[in-house]
């Protein structure tokens, strides 16, 4: 699963406030369901078959369902079983014998049913257990998580075909532990069965599950019956099912069927948009020495869903931000939802095809996952996009209150959902990338492979992962395991230096600062002196180290972790001429982006403006952006470098981003000679180019900009589309209300909030009260929804809108913002 936060931050170097409040995570709380041992749950029983027959009542939001589950006693012998069925009707619960039903006795407590077998069972023999039950997700009230937030399992879209601007959908979710919202199972991850779905929905709908669609049936009430088996084992939370009016792009990969599922607006792009699948499983395929094990790929894309996507066994589920038409993904690059396509197929390996055996070992699933998005970066466009996606997903867990406090193999947590967070995901796909890079490519892939081939169509922990590795690589991995795998934290290393010219001595003083104890820390140590690099391969396993080192003149540059591969947040004392020297001559994504952070504050000195300009025309789009921006345009100095550079971008740069970042710091100058630029830059087929021209044109001429706005409005997506609200906000009035106001409601949340102050702005000023009361409203129940995160944010910005329609002496919209600030307190 692509958890939604994690979805929403990728693919750019910064975040905003809500994104930033909602990463927040704070440190374990000792209750009493934290104290509990989260042991791999018992098994007595084991799944063996699932074959369901179900309809859909859209009126009341039920699902009628007809179950047969195959079992068999684990190991030992049993008469009873119980299964997880969460909020259902259960009329009818009987064991099969020669294709008769025996009714069982059983009891029920809306969670879960207790059965009475009709008679003992060994491990030997299978039953089949019949039950006929209606599930009603809409009335069934389950607790969610930051990466869900609903768990009924099953969801009805706009069933009753009210709102004209959505589809009818029936779509579901497992994980954690809702597929047992929509069918009675063993609703654990450790369970594996084969399955057979009959859906029988309105005719004119398609239908999408695991596996392969057997059998397709037009009946006569206008309904249409198909049958989908997946023959090989997979665990309940992978089942799936969808619904609707989608069109289908049949592609493929070798032999395989590879189906894209997507609305008919969006049909057009199916190629645009998933078009790389096949590349990605060839590449998958290659490096893991496992070929896709699975008979089919599909992906669909669905509304309202409830998180980032999910790696349903064969069929992954995805939310409607991975898609876009031609020209919004020409703006996007590696995005959150192109990123998000390749983590939830590398879990075709690792979460479907070898399964986490309790969620406290999630990471040989999550981590896998997050990863599986940087080699992927890192062979489709190049090093630095491997490594600056790393890097990010780095930054995310070092900057999450309470982040370090959680061990990534987790045996004690409140609730399961959880371990759903920045440990398990952005700081476990760093530790891998650290782990490959010690093993070398060879033995780490090796060890992917062994620990696959072992466990294939099971379960798996870190163990296994650990004991594959040290066959591959046939080093003693204990000390890694036991520090990043079943401990908590990372180092805090602080460096420094000394040279001494008389002994021709390079000293280099490490620290680590952090409370607890020393990280074992092999590292690369390069020297750079005479125009020549030497590596020295170091181990710090002490928290303070002094390392020396015979060198024949100063080095120009000592580097420590050469490979900038370590996790770590550090300090290291390096002076702006070698933050330079870094720059030009080591060369990594991770050594030019230091140097700019290090450069951004001191230009005003001559070897940070070289460093600030030489990155404006860095060689990756991400590091030209940076530069871009914290380019201080205000020196006259870097102004006069910058400015002739930053226009041949904005006109030239092969890279939609950096001539939209080009553009908009042009446009901060406010100089009327750029004006022609600006214009000529309107006509562009991206939106990010468009939108920070016509920013741009409305910094320096307000009343020009509202007309161009206008002529915009029905062909404005994404960047774009704010910069029209940026517009109207500034110049704009009641005229322009209908635009904005429908605008800010199909946005997401996080570019809400980030245009909230300006959308406040317009309301503030409105002439119409009604126009002026639903501006509050809008921003009343953004600030009531996201009030954990950023209800005191919402309430300043309410505050503003108070003022401002008191002293237009609109009395309603000022009583309803001051009521809205009090709710948000």
């Amino acid at each position: 699963m692509k958890i939604f936060r994690a979805a929403i931050l990728a693919g750019s170097i910064g975040a905003c406030a809500l994104n930033t409040a909602i990463a927040q995570e704070t440190a374990p709380t000792e209750t009493p369901a934290y104290k509990l041992y989260r042991a791999t749950p018992t098994k007595i029983n084991d799944l063996v078959h699932t074959k369901l027959d179900v309809r859909f009542d859209y009126a009341k939001r039920y699902m009628y369902g007809k179950e047969w589950v195959t079992l068999k006693p684990h190991m030992y012998p049993t008469d009873t079983l119980r299964l997880d069925a969460k909020g259902m009707d259960l009329k009818t619960i009987a064991v099969v014998k020669n294709g008769k039903n025996t009714p069982l006795t059983f009891t029920y407590d809306s969670l879960s049913v207790a059965i009475k077998l009709d008679r003992v069972y060994t491990a030997a023999e299978k039953y089949t257990i019949y039950i006929d039950y209606t599930a009603k997700p809409n009335e069934l009230h389950v607790k969610g998580s930051a990466a869900i937030n609903d768990a009924k399992g099953l969801y009805f879209i706009n069933p009753d075909g009210t709102d004209k601007d959505k589809p009818v959908q029936i779509w579901t979710q497992g994980e954690t532990e809702a597929s047992s919202c929509w069918f009675p199972t063993i609703d654990r991850p450790n369970q594996k069965t084969t399955e057979e779905i009959t859906m029988t929905v309105p005719k004119q709908y398609v239908t999408l599950s695991n596996g392969r669609l057997v059998l397709s049936k037009v009946n006569k009430d206008g309904t249409r019956t198909d049958t989908w088996k997946q023959e090989l084992p997979h665990s309940p939370y992978l089942f799936m099912m969808a619904v609707g009016d989608f069109k289908v792009y049949k592609d493929k990969w070798r032999n395989k069927e590879v189906s894209y599922y997507l609305e008919p607006k969006y049909a057009p792009y199916a190629k645009d948009i998933f078009g790389f699948t096949p590349e990605v499983i060839e590449f998958y395929s290659k490096i893991l020495g496992v070929d896709y094990p699975w008979y089919k790929y599909s992906q669909i894309v669905v509304r309202d869903y409830v998180s980032g996507a999910m790696e349903n066994t064969s069929a992954t589920l995805h939310g409607e931000y991975v898609q876009g038409t031609k020209r919004e993904l020409a703006d996007r690059y590696y995005d959150a939802g192109r990123s998000t396509i390749v983590h939830e197929l590398f879990h075709q390996w690792f979460g479907d095809y070898v399964t986490a055996e309790s969620w406290s070992n999630l990471t040989v699933n999550e981590s896998f996952a997050d990863f599986s998005e940087s080699i992927w970066a890192e062979y489709k466009y190049g090093k630095d996009a491997g490594d600056a996606h790393s890097y990010e997903a780095m930054q995310s867990y070092l900057n999450t209150p309470g982040a370090k406090d959680k061990n990534l193999v987790r045996f004690h947590y409140n609730d399961k959902e959880e371990v759903f967070d920045v440990v398990t995901y952005q700081k476990g796909g760093r530790i891998l990338y650290m782990l490959r890079n010690y093993l070398g490519n060879a033995a780490f892939y090796k060890g992917l492979n062994i620990y696959l081939k072992t466990n294939g169509l099971k379960n798996g922990e870190a163990q296994q992962l650990r004991l594959a590795m040290e066959e591959a690589s046939g080093r003693d991995l204990n000390w890694f395991f036991n520090q990043w795998y079943y401990g908590a934290g990372h180092p805090v290393l602080n460096i420094s230096y000394k040279w001494d010219e008389g002994t021709k001595t390079q000293t280099v003083y490490l620290q680590q600062t952090q409370d607890g104890n020393a990280f074992t820390l092999p590292m690369a140590i390069d020297i750079y002196a005479a125009g020549k690099k030497t590596r020295h391969q170091v181990w710090m396993r002490d928290k303070a180290d002094t390392l020396t080192f015979s060198v024949p003149s100063k080095p120009d540059l000592v580097n420590v972790d050469g490979d900038k591969i370590l996790l770590t947040k550090k300090t290291d004392s390096k002076s702006l001429d070698e933050f330079a020297y870094q720059y030009f001559n080591a060369g990594l994504f991770l050594d030019r982006n230091e140097a700019i952070d290090y450069a951004k504050s001191r230009q005003s000195e001559k070897t940070a403006q070289k460093i600030i300009i030489a990155a404006i025309q860095d060689k990756f789009y991400m590091l030209r952006v940076k530069a871009i921006n914290v380019a201080d345009l205000t020196k006259d100095d870097v102004r006069n470098l910058a400015v002739p550079i930053l226009v041949r971008l904005a006109q030239t740069d092969e890279n939609n981003l950096v001539r939209a970042a080009a553009i908009t710091a042009l446009g901060k100058l406010k100089a009327s000679g750029n004006m022609n630029l600006f214009k000529q830059s309107l006509s562009s087929q991206s939106y990010a180019i468009q939108g920070a021209a016509l920013t741009a044109i409305g910094l320096q001429n307000p009343a020009e900009a509202l007309p161009l706005a206008k002529s915009y409005e029905k062909d404005s997506e994404g960047a774009l589309t704010q910069a029209i609200i940026n517009t109207y906000a500034s110049a704009g009035g009641d005229a322009e209300w209908p635009y904005v106001s429908k605008a800010i409601s199909e946005m997401g949340p996080q570019t809400q909030f980030g245009i909230m102050p300006k959308f406040a702005a317009l309301v503030g000023r409105l002439k119409n009260n009604e126009y002026a009361l639903a501006g509050v409203k809008t921003i009343a129940d953004f600030g009531v929804r996201f009030k954990q995160y950023v209800g005191p944010q919402v309430a300043e910005i309410l505050g503003t809108v108070k003022d401002a329609r008191a002293k237009a002496g609109d009395t309603a919209s000022a009583a309803a913002a001051e009521k809205a600030i009090a709710d948000l307190k």
